[in-house]
């Protein structure tokens, strides 16, 4: 539903400005704070720690059912606080600037414009 149209639209899915090896990170992934905010408001803030599967056990269910390569991205879920869910709800609009920070890999930042 929502959740997966919200974040894949043409010309959409943001990946970046920074990228990281593995050996930069805690083993695992995790623990790792990760944020959202929108307009400066934190709107998500939670932990990779607190992932229902943590990605050991992503990577091994994924390569079951598909090849995966090196340097292949694996998109997950979200963390908890999403708009929607939200009373009362909130969506982003026109000229909002949505930020995702994950620690120790950076911040991206986004403008929100009005779709075509």
């Amino acid at each position: 539903g929502q959740f997966t149209l919200g974040k894949n639209f043409d010309g959409t899915g943001g990946f970046g400005p920074d990228v990281v090896t593995s050996d930069e990170l805690p083993k695992g992934g995790a623990p790792l704070r990760i944020m959202c905010r929108v307009n400066g408001e934190t709107m998500q803030d939670s932990n990779t720690e607190d992932m229902i599967f943590d990605t050991v056990t992503l990577v091994s269910e994924l390569s079951k059912v598909m090849t995966l390569e090196p340097g292949d991205v694996i998109i997950t879920g979200t963390p908890s606080g999403v708009g929607m869910g939200r009373n009362p709800q909130v969506w982003m609009k026109p000229g909002d600037i949505c930020e995702v920070e994950i620690e120790k890999i950076g911040v991206l930042r986004n403008p929100i414009k009005a779709g075509k």
